[in-house]
């Protein structure tokens, strides 16, 4: 858990990095700093202090605290290949799920499952929420619940994302066991067995499973690090008879992307004018580097073509186990199906959860993390763009999330690099399964979500030793 001189440091390396803080620009006195936050003076002397550790300020004799310049080593971006869109099955699922299984062993360095270090965990809040909950719980809290989830956390839902912009009610709200049982719901509600869904690739492999499982079709359009293309989405919704998009619009797995809010409108416009129904998987959205959530594609949605799923395993925890999915008023009719489908979400944690946002801990939480994330980030980016000094190595600069998305070159088999980094005790995901036809075999994706330990630097540096040996790079 991190004490407040550093939330308050990693908020100030926050605004260096996105330049509301410029180079040069001289900080509030320690006294100014105190009182501005409302904080004691030794406090605010800790935070720059730390600041000053990290080479984020420096401090002139008798004039004050200045920002320091940043200092960033710069990497091309991946490339990305075009290609014919057309359905097609989904392959590899085997591997597949030899990848999962590996990216919950316990005696592996966790560079493979995007998920968050349980440092970065409010558990003290959790444990306090779930206490509140168990104690003001009502007898009838200990039945069979609700099959839609819980009256109270989807009140809780709807009144948490109207402070972010969006309204939904809670009578759309429906409670699951995470965002991919709510991906899970829907894709069954929507679609049949032999059904096309458009994607953009690369993508989360996870999804490529659940759709190779649920035995879909798949048709994929390229994205690249700054979106997709939305003309070859359009064309797609329009001549391939498929009435099903699976897209991820807020800091994509794995590329780090975040469309613009006219992107976002323009899709929800497309899925209405040729009456394809767009399923956001949103769950990274409330893992932004900035303060502010982006907006779903949902928000721009008159007519009722966007399904919205999500869930708090990428922003609070994985073992966290409730989601969401949200449907329009236009899907009404699949009540009966979605509630056969979907399985009831355990209530205590629901009434915790619920007693997390209204408490304002899970508000508070993201404050915190938000910074943390952005900084984190970098540091994983700078250490691998030192660590692989000498290769060609391409990696992405995400806006939001912490999955990074590394490209060598051609002849570097990331396949290969996972059996060696497995019998090494390193956990990373191989490209091939972010897409078909061996597109990003030379790829490879990373989780950035735990500190950048002494632990985790050596696994990057094992990588990055295999990679230069096979390509002949001394070290």
């Amino acid at each position: 858990m991190s004490f407040q001189y550093q939330i308050l440091a990693q908020q100030i390396v926050q605004k260096i990095y996105s330049g509301e803080l410029e180079t040069g620009q001289r900080l509030s006195s320690l006294r100014q700093f105190a009182q501005q936050q409302s904080i004691s003076l030794n406090t605010a002397k800790n935070c720059y202090e730390l600041l000053e550790a990290q080479g984020h300020i420096f401090v002139k004799n008798k004039s004050g605290y200045f920002v320091q310049a940043v200092k960033k080593q710069t990497v091309a971006v991946p490339s990305h290949p075009d290609f014919i869109s057309r359905p097609r099955e989904v392959s590899h699922l085997d591997l597949q799920i030899e990848i999962l299984e590996a990216a919950i062993a316990s005696d592996v360095v966790h560079l493979g499952s995007i998920q968050l270090s349980p440092n970065l965990i409010p558990v003290d809040a959790l444990r306090r929420s779930i206490q509140r909950a168990l104690k003001h719980s009502k007898p009838e809290d200990f039945l069979y619940s609700e099959r839609q989830g819980h009256q109270h956390l989807r009140e809780a839902l709807s009144t948490h994302w109207a402070e972010d912009g969006f309204f939904i009610s809670s009578e759309d709200i429906y409670i699951t066991n995470g965002c991919m049982p709510a991906l899970s719901v829907i894709l069954q509600s929507l679609t049949q067995v032999g059904d096309s869904v458009i994607i953009p690739t690369p993508n989360f492999n996870g999804q490529l499973q659940l759709l190779a499982a649920l035995k879909r079709r798949i048709i994929e359009i390229p994205a690249n690090t700054n979106g997709f293309d939305l003309e070859r989405l359009e064309q797609a919704m329009q001549n391939s008879g498929a009435k099903v998009c699976l897209l991820t619009a807020n800091f994509q797995n794995p590329l780090g992307f975040c469309l613009s809010n006219t992107e976002k409108e323009h899709i929800a416009k497309l899925a209405a004018k040729y009456q394809c129904y767009v399923i956001e998987d949103d769950i990274y959205s409330e893992c932004s580097f900035s303060a502010n959530r982006p907006l779903p594609i949902k928000y721009w949605d008159q007519d009722g073509f966007v399904v919205l799923c999500s869930s708090i395993s990428k922003s609070l925890s994985p073992s966290y186990r409730v989601g969401w999915l949200c449907i329009s008023p236009r899907l009404k009719h699949l009540r009966s199906k979605i509630f056969v489908q979907n399985v009831a979400v355990n209530t205590p944690l629901q009434l915790g959860l619920a007693d997390l946002i209204y408490s304002r801990a899970y508000r508070q939480h993201l404050n915190a993390l938000h910074p943390i994330l952005m900084n984190q980030v970098e540091q994983y980016r700078q250490f691998i763009i030192q660590a692989f000094y000498g290769v060609d190595v391409r990696l992405n600069q995400p806006q939001g999330g912490y999955s990074l998305w590394l490209q060598f070159p051609e002849s570097i088999d990331g396949l290969e690099m996972y059996y060696f980094a497995q019998a090494q005790g390193i956990n990373i995901v191989p490209g091939k399964v972010f897409g078909e036809d061996d597109r990003y075999r030379n790829c490879i994706r990373l989780n950035a979500g735990h500190e950048l330990s002494d632990e985790i630097q050596q696994a990057i540096m094992v990588l990055a030793n295999w990679t230069r040996s096979k390509l002949g790079i001394p070290d």
